[in-house]
């Protein structure tokens, strides 16, 4: 188990590497000045070089990669050209509001979606299958934006059951926090719900025809104990995957999200990072985007180490 784990561990650090070079080229991937870029048009030469001196783009781009990377292994990601303020501080006030929409929205879809696939498994054919495989079906095909702009017109505008837009940490007031929190969670949960229920039924459907799961039903066992313990078991690996993938999404859709709800979370300060041209801001987000993505995917690499046992030993 322990290779296994270095072994995982190593790569996470290869594409942690690869993908820090990919955010420092995006200063030299866009045409013209950088700095240029940054300041605008009718920025002066003395604001432009004073701007090249303190990104140090007068140096060679690999020394200035090094440069960059020693500093983001200290946590260290820059200054923001916009809110002039430490990138790292920026992220930190961000990435809570985004982990909180993101964690709700994997519980919801978790809680919803393995039951419902499970149900329409050991249903198959009847019209409580037809209904879960349809809503699946459906859930799948939705726009997030479509569906958050109907849930503000219904829920919010016609109705006032929930608030428009904005964000309240559950320590100042946990009502206020849950109300704003439902729309947006449950618009960057039907995606992955929908996904992860229809790989649940598939993957269910595949293992309670195995001839193990007949010998347990034919041992007297209860119903809930051979589907959550020996079909459930087995058939688990494919969902922790696709699960594993979900949390990538949850952390890259919630862009859209965020924009719609006007959430303060990392999302709307990526987008604004874009538009504004704020390299330090989008470079920093890509980086703490991609380590969590990193980590999503080393915990499932784990995680089948300890569901199947035959792959820790291989």
């Amino acid at each position: 188990m322990a290779g296994y784990i270095i072994r995982r561990l190593m790569q996470a650090v290869v594409v942690l590497i690869i993908v820090s070079f990919i955010a420092f080229s995006i200063l030299y991937v866009l045409p013209g000045d950088a700095a240029l870029i940054m300041l605008g048009l009718e920025a002066t030469p003395e604001q432009i070089n004073a701007l090249r001196q303190e990104l140090g783009l007068n140096q060679p781009m690999l020394v200035q990669y090094g440069q960059w990377f020693f500093k983001i292994l200290q946590g260290d990601f820059g200054k923001s050209i916009v809110y002039r303020d430490s990138v790292a501080d920026l992220i930190g006030k961000r990435l809570p509001v985004t982990f909180h929409l993101g964690l709700v929205a994997l519980i919801i879809s978790i809680i919803i979606s393995i039951p419902a696939g499970i149900l329409s498994a050991v249903r198959r054919g009847s019209i409580l299958d037809s209904v879960i495989t349809i809503s699946a079906n459906i859930g799948m095909a939705i726009p997030i934006f479509w569906l958050g702009i109907l849930g503000i017109y219904f829920f919010s505008l016609k109705l006032g059951w929930l608030p428009v837009y904005g964000y309240t940490s559950p320590f100042d007031n946990f009502w206020l926090s849950t109300k704003q929190m439902i729309m947006p969670a449950i618009c960057l949960a039907v995606v992955p719900m929908a996904t992860l229920t229809r790989q649940t039924r598939s993957s269910m459907l595949e293992v309670i025809r195995q001839d193990y799961i007949r010998t347990a039903r034919s041992k007297g066992l209860k119903e809930r104990t051979v589907l959550i313990r020996h079909a459930l078991k087995n058939a688990i690996i494919p969902i922790v995957t696709l699960l594993g993938l979900q949390i990538r999404n949850l952390v890259g859709g919630s862009v859209l999200v965020e924009t719609i709800f006007t959430i303060p979370g990392m999302g709307r300060l990526m987008v604004s990072g874009v538009f504004d041209k704020d390299f330090p801001v989008v470079q920093g987000g890509i980086m703490v985007i991609a380590l969590v993505v990193v980590l999503a995917n080393l915990i499932v690499d784990l995680s089948y180490g300890y569901f199947d046992p035959r792959i820790r030993n291989e």
